[in-house]
């Protein structure tokens, strides 16, 4: 029996290792390089990455860094940039001042742009090492979901 468990736990152990190879091995469609230079002409230092469901491109553009997200047939999802608090809209300074997080530590925010021109901002927030959340709120200040992360 201690041979079965050893043996699980080794095969398991090269699983996790040998996997998150795996998944890159699939190979970025043409629609989607297509599609990504359609939305983002100026786009620079392109790199992709397969997160299986859909396709994420990290790049530049005018010197701030970037990251799009497509489907398998290049559909555009989203597309997200980390911003300074001074850059928050104060709808949304105001949604997190009135929320139970007010008192939790800023530790990143992302502006997300959306299809049909919405607009979302992530907001990772800390109350210690342990107990961290990611906000997303709407452009008018609304906490539309606040998500455990382990981060």
């Amino acid at each position: 029996m201690k041979n079965h468990l050893t043996a699980f736990l080794l095969l398991s152990s090269l699983l996790l290792v040998v996997s998150p190879s795996f998944s890159q091995l699939r190979k970025i469609p043409s629609e989607v390089t297509e599609a990504m230079k359609e939305k983002y002409p100026n786009a620079e230092n392109i790199s992709w990455k397969d997160k299986l469901t859909s396709f994420a491109a990290s790049f530049e553009m005018n010197q701030e860094k970037y990251e799009a997200r497509f489907s398998d047939k290049g559909d555009w999802k989203s597309t997200e940039k980390e911003i300074n608090e001074n850059d928050l809209k104060k709808e949304v300074k105001d949604g997190l001042e009135k929320s139970k997080y007010a008192s939790w530590t800023i530790q990143n925010i992302y502006s997300i742009e959306l299809p049909d021109e919405v607009r979302q901002y992530r907001i990772l927030v800390a109350k210690n090492d342990i107990q961290k959340k990611n906000l997303l709120f709407n452009t008018d200040g609304r906490l539309l979901r606040d998500n455990i992360t382990i981060k």
